[in-house]
C-alpha cells in the first residue's frame, strides 16, 4: 500500500512556512443563532491581521458571502473561491497537508460533523476541491479524522486526546492501535501521545487544540483552570500532569507553559461556551490570539508573547465568533510552503 509515510512525506509543524492558509466565510444566519454580524466582525478582524502576514485562500458559498468578504477585506491579500460549504470550521474538514524535499500532498480525512453531531455532507467534499486548486496529490485514508484533534512538534510526535479519537460516532471499528497506525502511514509520525479529556461543553468531544499546543519540538503550552469549583480544574490538572510525564522521541520530557482561561465564564442561551487562548494561530512571523474582552486576555497575550520571541504576538476579538464553539485555529488550515 502506498502511503504518505512510504514516500517519505510528514505532517510539518505549524510554525513551518505557510504558502498560504484556507478559510471560509460566515454565511448562515441559523447556525450563529443571530449573532451572524457580529460574528463577520470577528472574523474580518482576523482576517486583515493574518493577511497581512501571509496569503489567505477563503471560500465564499454564494453571491452575498463574497461581496460581504470583500467589502470587509478590501486591500488585503485575499483570493476567492465560490463554493458551497456547510460551515467554517476547516481546521477540521479541509484537508491536511503534508510534505517532502520540494514536494506536498493532501491528505483527505473522513469529516462526518464530529461524530454525526451536524450536517457534513459538503464539507466532506472540501478536501478535494483544496487539493485540485492547489494541484496537489491526495491521498484518502478513508478514517474519520479532524484536524483540531492532532498536534505535531515536526519531529515525529503527535498529540491527541482519546474522548476524541475513540469516541464510538468516528471509528467504531477501529482500535486505538488501528488509529495510531494510520496516524503513523498518512502523517509520518512516529510516537503517538494520549490525553483523556477535552474542555467542558465541547462539541468536538475534546480536540486538542483547544487545550494543549506545541510551540516548538520541545515545548507544549496547555490550559489550567485556577477555580477548583470549575469542572474544567480537574479535567486540565490531569492533562497537565500527563503532560509532564511525556518525552520526545529521544526520551526527553517536553518544557510545560500553562496558560489560563479566560476568568469569565461565557454563555449562550444558558449553555456555557468554551472560549480557551489555546486556539491561536500560528502564522508567517506571527502568532493571533482570541481575546474575549476578559481580565486574563493581557496575561495570556504575556505568556505567549514569552514562548514565541520570534513572532509578532497579536490579540483579536473572538468573543463571537466562539458562539460556534471554535476560534481561530478552528477556521484555518494551512497550506506549507516547498
Amino acid at each position: 500500500m502506498t502511503t504518505p509515510k512510504t514516500l517519505g512525506f510528514t505532517m510539518p509543524p505549524e510554525w513551518a512556512p505557510h504558502a498560504a492558509v484556507w478559510s471560509a466565510w460566515p454565511a448562515d444566519e441559523a447556525h450563529w443563532e443571530g449573532y451572524l454580524e457580529r460574528v463577520r466582525e470577528d472574523f474580518a478582524g482576523f482576517l486583515r491581521v493574518l493577511s497581512g502576514f501571509e496569503r489567505v485562500e477563503l471560500i465564499v458559498r454564494s453571491e452575498e458571502a463574497e461581496v460581504d468578504a470583500r467589502a470587509r477585506l478590501t486591500g488585503c491579500d485575499v483570493g476567492f473561491h465560490r463554493r458551497m460549504h456547510d460551515d467554517v470550521w476547516l481546521r477540521d474538514c479541509a484537508p491536511i497537508f503534508v510534505t517532502k524535499a520540494g514536494e506536498i500532498a493532501a491528505v483527505d480525512w473522513i469529516f462526518n460533523g464530529w461524530g454525526e453531531k451536524f450536517k457534513a455532507d459538503l464539507d466532506n467534499q472540501l478536501p478535494e476541491f483544496i487539493a485540485g486548486v492547489a494541484g496537489v496529490q491526495r491521498f484518502v485514508p478513508n478514517v474519520v479524522m479532524e484536524g483540531g484533534a492532532l498536534e505535531v512538534n515536526g519531529a515525529g510526535v503527535l498529540l491527541t486526546t482519546r474522548q476524541c479519537l475513540l469516541e464510538k460516532h468516528r471509528n467504531p471499528q477501529m482500535t486505538q492501535s488501528d488509529l495510531e497506525q494510520s496516524l503513523r502511514e498518512y502523517l509520518g509520525v512516529q510516537k503517538i501521545l494520549w490525553l483523556i479529556d477535552g474542555m467542558e461543553n465541547d462539541h468536538t468531544d475534546g480536540h486538542i487544540d483547544t487545550i494543549s499546543r506545541f510551540t516548538a519540538e520541545n515545548r507544549i503550552v496547555t490550559c489550567i483552570c485556577e477555580d477548583v469549583t470549575d469542572p474544567n480544574h480537574a479535567i486540565l490538572q490531569r492533562n497537565l500532569e500527563l503532560l509532564r510525564g511525556f518525552t520526545d522521541l529521544g526520551g526527553k520530557p517536553f518544557e510545560i507553559v500553562t496558560l489560563p482561561l479566560p476568568a469569565n465564564r461565557l454563555e449562550i442561551h444558558g449553555r456555557r461556551l468554551p472560549p480557551t487562548y489555546a486556539n491561536f494561530y500560528i502564522g508567517n512571523g506571527c502568532v493571533i490570539v482570541p481575546t474575549y474582552d476578559d481580565p486574563n486576555d493581557a496575561h495570556a497575550l504575556e505568556i505567549l508573547r514569552g514562548v514565541f520571541p520570534a513572532h509578532r504576538v497579536i490579540g483579536s476579538s473572538s468573543r463571537w465568533l466562539i458562539t460556534g464553539g471554535g476560534s481561530f485555529h478552528c477556521v484555518t488550515q494551512q497550506q506549507p510552503l516547498v
